[in-house]
């Protein structure tokens, strides 16, 4: 059974959605070149999906929106504030799941989640002890406050990285491979508390993912990066039949034995 996503007594923290503009965004590492004159907006409480091949540039392009990457050329802004300048940073909270969790294998749930708020002081002890469980308690995880990372299931392990993102009571959540090494079942949990939490916070959503079945049940418009540029952007229900011969192979993939890909990859 999947975990329930509580509601009441629980109270979303209200915060602004912020809308994103990628802007022309071009970005080389030498002379590979990651990705290639992008464009595309998110709109304020939208759930965005960026999709792709693996090595298309998804997570180049999550980089940039969290300023951990700087452009060749072009811009990413947020709020119409440039994402890689301090005083956006300082103003506009944005969180990012990773693909992996990056949790502390040292430390305890609640710690994890503790963690931050202590290290930016954000009010006393008590404070951060309500922030923190009533995360925990939005994803039906308090009873697991002092368990260990260790003794975790992997399903476990995501929601408390996304309880440890609420936490930081975020206007903009960008989550990377949020179903990546999960059972399909899961996989729909994952999907469906990213889309319920988009509901209760008006948060604004960004998820880099290869999950079909994520993107064509929670996204309002999904982009498509191949080899570093958008090839796609509009509403996942266009992609079931789509027209372009390399979004229908890659949406829609067949297993062919008597002409395999793997002969055709590039070294």
């Amino acid at each position: 059974m999947n975990p329930p996503i509580h509601r009441n007594p629980i109270t979303a923290v209200e915060s602004p959605a912020v809308g994103v503009t990628i802007d022309g965004l071009t970005k080389n590492f030498g002379t590979f070149q990651a990705l290639k004159n992008v464009s595309f907006t998110v709109e304020p409480g939208e759930i965005f999906v960026l999709m792709g091949p693996s090595g298309s540039g998804k997570s180049v392009l999550l980089k940039h929106i969290v300023g951990l990457e700087a452009a060749t050329a072009g811009r990413v802004l947020i709020n119409g504030q440039d994402a890689t300048a301090e005083h956006t940073l300082e103003r506009i909270r944005i969180a990012l799941v990773f693909q992996a969790g990056a949790l502390f294998n040292s430390l305890s749930v609640y710690d994890n989640l503790a963690l931050y708020p202590r290290e930016h002081r954000f009010g006393d002890e008590a404070t951060i002890r309500d922030k923190v469980m009533r995360a925990l308690q939005i994803l039906s995880l308090e009873n697991s406050a002092q368990k260990f990372p260790s003794e975790l299931s992997g399903g476990m392990r995501k929601r408390v990285a996304i309880a440890r993102a609420l936490v930081m009571e975020p206007q903009l959540m960008l989550y990377d491979e949020p179903t990546s090494e999960l059972d399909p079942v899961m996989s729909a949990t994952i999907s469906e508390i990213i889309a319920t939490l988009k509901d209760e916070y008006h948060v604004t959503t960004i998820v880099v993912s290869h999950d079909r079945e994520l993107a064509l049940g929670i996204a309002d418009r999904v982009g498509i990066l191949m080899g570093g540029e958008l090839v796609f952007l509009g509403p996942p229900a266009s992609l079931r039949q789509p027209a372009d011969p390399r979004i229908a192979d890659f949406f829609h993939p067949r297993i062919d034995l008597k002409n395999p890909r793997f002969k055709t990859l590039e070294t």
